[in-house]
């Protein structure tokens, strides 16, 4: 891996999308859960129009019915889902849909996907995740770290965590599911700078 790997979750506006794309991020995530961020599986479409081909289109959902899954994968064909480990297992995930599994805690129970997504006990909240268990997890999965992350955190959490990749949404707003420009250039700057010079 040559860079580290960069999601810019919650995006709800046109110019959201435009500063993620420009920041040259990995994935750009959408929101099909109840919260400030949700889209629907059209708004979505709109939103993902401009996105190019190389940087991955994630739904992300929370305890969905399979019915939801259905619609959002019909209506909007995303690369990735992203939803809690918990979930998958009562869920037929559609050909050719990949998945990230969220999880929250370090279960000893749990075995690790290939590529798991680890953050707090609430989505978008911005509460700092556990970076001590997201550590020992990313000895043997890639692992995407995500809660609480902001331009001014994401070096030291590189640093300690060595994680695969980083995701971010409420730390780079300047409104609830309104994203700034400036803070996602800065975000994304400042992730990279750190994986750069770590310990890996």
């Amino acid at each position: 891996m040559t860079s580290l790997w960069v999601k810019i979750c919650g995006l709800t506006t046109s110019e959201g999308v435009q500063a993620a794309v420009d920041a040259k991020v990995d994935a750009v995530g959408f929101v099909f859960a109840p919260s400030k961020r949700q889209v629907t599986s059209e708004r979505a479409v709109e939103l993902a129009r401009e996105v190019p081909g190389h940087i991955a289109r994630v739904a992300v959902m929370l305890h969905p019915t399979q019915a939801q899954l259905d619609a959002v994968w019909s209506g909007f064909r995303p690369d990735v889902l992203q939803t809690d480990a918990e979930d998958l297992s009562q869920l037929a995930i559609p050909a050719g849909l990949d998945v990230t599994p969220v999880l929250r805690t370090l279960d000893p129970h749990t075995l690790p996907a290939r590529r798991i997504l680890f953050e707090g006990a609430v989505s978008g909240a911005g509460k700092v995740a556990d970076w001590n268990a997201a550590a020992e997890l990313a000895k043997s999965t890639q692992l995407i770290l995500a809660g609480g992350l902001d331009a001014a955190n994401v070096a030291d959490a590189v640093r300690r965590v060595t994680p695969f990749g980083v995701d971010v949404s409420s730390g780079v707003e300047r409104a609830p599911g309104i994203k700034d420009r400036q803070k996602i250039h800065e975000f994304v700057h400042a992730a990279r700078t750190a994986w750069i010079g770590a310990d890996r």
